[in-house]
């Protein structure tokens, strides 16, 4: 397969900041036509990005970016948006999984309205996202466009130890993995890859400046790394490379990476390692 994204159409969910932005920021790079679909339509007092600072990123690095606003509780609201997408692209060819809620709590400090929005988030609104795409990825994969949904969730493993502490967002990421293990088998006849990939260390993301300690940020990777290797992933053949759980720097040293000091956000600092890798 070509390794371009050149005249695809993506749609990424959770991409106004973080490594959703970064993925629409190396798609565009390329070419490509970026669905930017998030909640945030307007500036966050502590968060930076928007969708539409991010359509406005898209642009001016040569691909074609589409802000859409979107809750992906809100099922209605998905199968719009993705009506939308397609109509204003004229299709599309692959989905990004990337939208997360996350709580690192135990049991008895997990209320229900964390767990819902976690479950909400993360399995549920994984799910209604890719069953939104499909008709659409199937439209792809008759023209031969080579269509994939990634989504970003880490690899299964029932090991107590990934549950002891925070068992509702193992739960729940835990869920998103299983539509990848399901949907690969369920739509490999049509050509749609469905895979899973998950970074080894930390990322610089929001989600890591508010639930860790500072340290953690400091040894963390840029999320760079993350966008290179989805862009290995969504380059290859949909028909061939499909239900598989990646992990970014092993993905990367196998696509002939060498240099990872440039996705350190301080080289020379040893990395904190990621939660679900073993």
């Amino acid at each position: 397969m070509a390794a371009t994204l050149k005249g695809k159409t993506l749609f990424i969910t959770g991409a106004s900041r973080g490594i959703g932005r970064e993925i629409a920021i190396r798609a565009a790079k390329d070419g490509a036509n970026v669905v930017i679909a998030a909640k945030t339509s307007d500036p966050h007092p502590k968060l930076e990005g928007t969708i539409h600072s991010v359509a406005a990123e898209v642009d001016a690095a040569g691909g074609k970016g589409l802000a859409i606003q979107l809750d992906i509780r809100d099922d209605a609201a998905i199968r719009e948006a993705f009506e939308k997408a397609a109509k204003h692209f004229g299709g599309l060819d692959i989905l990004v999984n990337n939208a997360s809620a996350i709580s690192l709590t135990p049991t008895l400090e997990t209320p229900a309205k964390r767990f819902d929005l976690m479950l909400g988030v993360n399995a549920r609104g994984t799910f209604l996202c890719s069953q939104a795409a499909v008709p659409f990825l199937k439209e792809s994969a008759k023209a031969g466009r080579n269509p994939h949904v990634l989504t970003m969730s880490p690899p299964i493993s029932m090991k107590p130890e990934w549950f002891q502490h925070y068992a509702a967002y193992t739960m729940s990421k835990y869920g998103m993995s299983m539509c990848t293990l399901g949907m690969a088998a369920e739509f490999a006849k049509e050509g749609i890859a469905f895979n899973s990939l998950w970074p080894r260390t930390t990322i610089v993301t929001a989600a890591v400046e508010v639930h860790f300690p500072e340290e953690i940020l400091k040894a963390s990777r840029l999320p760079a790394i993350m966008a290179d290797a989805a862009h290995v992933i969504l380059t290859s053949d949909s028909r061939k490379n499909t239900g598989n759980f990646y992990i970014d720097e092993a993905l990367l040293k196998q696509s002939g990476v060498t240099d990872f000091d440039r996705y350190a956000l301080n080289p020379g600092t040893e990395l904190y390692q990621d939660i679900f890798v073993e």
